[in-house]
């Protein structure tokens, strides 16, 4: 059973000027309605090794740490992954 003070950090990189990552962060904040995690939001412009990293793979979004998504966010996998 998870206890209201365990708190997920969801953190997507991307970048202005990208609908994809906008599509991204709407569905986050949609979903963080619900379920309460912290968002973290990175660009990756101007910063050489996340552009290396991650490219044109954007948005990637990580929870906790772990990569789970690249370009898109499944909202049921989301939410299980947030609410396990």
């Amino acid at each position: 059973m998870m206890t209201g003070n365990i708190r997920h950090r969801v953190t997507l990189y991307g970048k202005k000027e990208c609908c994809l990552c906008d599509e991204a962060m709407e569905l986050l904040e949609r979903v963080r309605a619900s379920v309460p995690f912290e968002i973290e939001k990175i660009d990756i412009s101007g910063n050489p090794g996340l552009q290396e990293e991650f490219g044109l793979k954007i948005p990637v979004i990580c929870v906790d740490g772990v990569r789970v998504f690249n370009y898109r966010v499944n909202e049921n996998k989301l939410r299980s992954l947030l609410t396990a």
